[in-house]
């Protein structure tokens, strides 16, 4: 008994220390494809994103962000031309988890402690 109590014990304690091995340097550029509910609707978003810029389309409509890399797996974008109070504050991006072509992120306004999450698809290099 007291084995198997040993034994659960510590495959409890590493389990709870695996961290999924990520490769976020793979999606720093490249275009890629966003899909989200909003109203009801699914809504594709494309973003072709370098170092430092990020243009997205949405809708026919064409938005570029300044993107400021602060670890391999967060980021910081700001909208360039903001049309509104909203659209002037900076989102953190934080890609939690990745796979060969998408990752799963995390994002939200900077100094927000909500947060949602989403998936994106690498559509080209």
């Amino acid at each position: 008994m007291k084995k198997l109590l040993f034994s659960l014990s510590l495959f409890s304690l590493l389990a709870s220390c695996y961290s999924p091995k990520k490769n976020c340097n793979q999606f720093h550029t490249g275009t890629f494809k966003f899909e989200s509910y909003l109203n009801g609707e699914l809504v594709t978003s494309t973003f072709t994103r370098n170092d430092t810029l990020e243009v997205d389309t949405f809708k026919g409509a064409v938005d570029t962000s300044s993107v400021r890399w602060i670890n391999d797996c967060e980021y910081i974008i700001k909208n360039l031309n903001p049309k509104n109070m909203a659209e002037r504050k900076p989102l953190h991006i934080k890609i939690l988890t990745t796979k060969n072509d998408s990752y799963t992120f995390e994002y939200g306004l900077v100094g927000d402690p909500k947060k949602k999450k989403g998936t994106v698809t690498k559509i080209k290099d």
